[in-house]
């Protein structure tokens, strides 16, 4: 009897739980690229209202957004993409780069603030992530003020899995197209 109650104790407590949490995961940096900043400062990453929570959302059959059921993520999507964002940069460029509030002395050389308009697993199999960033510099020139990115990666299922997974493959190249719009 002592033996079931630490199985009977962790059953319950996994009955109560709302479901599984998922994470997102960034491939390692191939290469560093150099930037004539030596420190850039990210902005939490400004989301659509449905992405804004923690529960995992998708594209419905009739096009409106659905959230999945007993399914979110591990952190609130803002947070999680700013930090996961500033930690690809910081490993691509040269510069240090770290999100809001700016952790460091002094103040950063560059800002970047990414507007997201589309985070979102669509029914057709596809991943989207579509919006604007904005560079600003403070005696330093780092490329274009603004650029918009329209990213679609392929998603593997649509199983909240496949969604984290592909989510985590659109936000890396997001940060390669970041990374490659203010290197020298």
């Amino acid at each position: 009897m002592k033996r079931l109650a630490p199985l009977a104790l962790t059953i319950l407590l996994a009955a109560c739980g709302a479901g599984p949490g998922y994470m997102m995961e960034l491939p390692a940096v191939q290469s560093r690229l150099s930037t004539p900043a030596r420190t850039i400062m990210l902005r939490e990453v400004s989301m659509p209202d449905y992405a804004a929570d923690d529960y995992m959302a998708r594209q419905g059959s009739g096009g409106a957004v659905e959230f999945i059921r007993r399914t979110r993520w591990a952190d609130l999507q803002p947070r999680a993409a700013t930090l996961a964002l500033a930690r690809q940069l910081d490993r691509t460029l040269d510069a240090t780069v770290a999100p809001e509030p700016w952790p460091l002395s002094g103040l950063p050389d560059g800002e970047v603030d990414i507007r997201v308009s589309r985070i979102l697993a669509g029914t057709n199999g596809t991943f989207r992530l579509d919006g604007i960033f904005y560079v600003r510099a403070e005696g330093v020139s780092l490329g274009a003020p603004s650029r918009e990115f329209a990213i679609a990666v392929p998603m593997p299922d649509d199983s909240p899995a496949g969604i984290a997974a592909a989510q985590s493959a659109a936000l890396a190249q997001l940060a390669a197209v970041i990374a490659a719009s203010v290197a020298r």
